[in-house]
């Protein structure tokens, strides 16, 4: 099982008391995010990755993918998998062995995003229809856990799709030829889908928890957001939300979207 650690109760009251004053232990307001740095094309073995720093919270994404069978609904379009590993270097939260629930939640928020807003346009990456597809494999791997692995990891999917690259088919032999590539890249919609989560401390709503704040999280909402549109949403934790919360959080992702969307696009043309 993965360990169990809690946040001081001395630190949780000085974290709920600096929020009720609009601050936070290291200087940011509620609605800010910490420094980003995205470093794209970071695996030469992959076709196509990143690695994220948000913060401390550090996060590596590699895209691979492979020819298979389409599913029995969808037999004219690429198939997408998202897998999330919480590897033990990066906290003393995970251990080693099969998947957790906070793992196997993470890469369905990120699947949800990317399928949900249509970000990859999987009919183009039909070879044979009902016969042979191509199949998207995203690898999320936590390399520190400093809170907000969440939004990390969605930026990390983002930035490594967009410099992915299909690797050669051979149509006669009907192999994959990883060492070469066919020049193109995965076939990707113009509306990029960025993931926010904000979560809510007492009567505050802030966004990108360092792990102190995330600790003390009484409930988080995660909303993939393209151009405004809201295309998925997801609750965690057991405490409600008023309608006025909501609202709020709305206007934080649109707003907040819209700077992470400059970020992630600026490092990668």
């Amino acid at each position: 099982m993965d360990k169990v650690l809690t946040t001081p109760d001395i630190t949780r009251e000085r974290i709920k008391r600096y929020l009720s004053e609009g601050k936070r232990f290291d200087n940011r307001k509620p609605e800010e995010f910490r420094e980003l740095i995205i470093e794209p094309g970071i695996s030469k073995n992959a076709e196509g990755s990143a690695r994220v720093k948000l913060g401390k919270t550090e996060v590596l994404v590699g895209i691979k993918m492979n020819t298979s069978e389409p599913y029995p609904d969808s037999p004219d379009k690429g198939n997408l998998m998202v897998t999330t590993e919480l590897l033990p270097l990066s906290s003393p939260r995970f251990e080693a062995g099969p998947p957790r629930i906070e793992s196997i939640e993470l890469g369905r928020l990120i699947d949800r995003a990317i399928r949900e807003s249509k970000l990859i346009e999987l009919e183009k990456l039909c070879i044979k229809k009902g016969e042979k597809v191509w199949t998207v494999f995203i690898d999320i791997y936590s390399i520190n856990d400093d809170g907000n692995l969440l939004d990390a990891a969605g930026i990390g999917a983002i930035a490594a799709l967009k410099n992915t690259k299909i690797p050669k088919y051979d149509e006669k032999n009907e192999t994959v030829l990883y060492e070469e590539s066919s020049g193109k890249n995965i076939p990707l919609s113009k509306s990029i889908p960025i993931s926010i989560t904000a979560h809510k401390i007492g009567d505050n709503i802030i966004i990108d928890p360092t792990r102190e704040e995330e600790d003390i999280s009484e409930t988080r909402v995660t909303i993939g957001c393209t151009n405004g549109v809201v295309s998925s949403m997801q609750k965690g934790n057991s405490k409600e939300l008023t309608i006025k919360e909501m609202e709020k959080i709305l206007d934080l992702v649109e707003k907040i979207e819209k700077e992470i969307s400059l970020k992630i696009n600026k490092p990668l043309k």
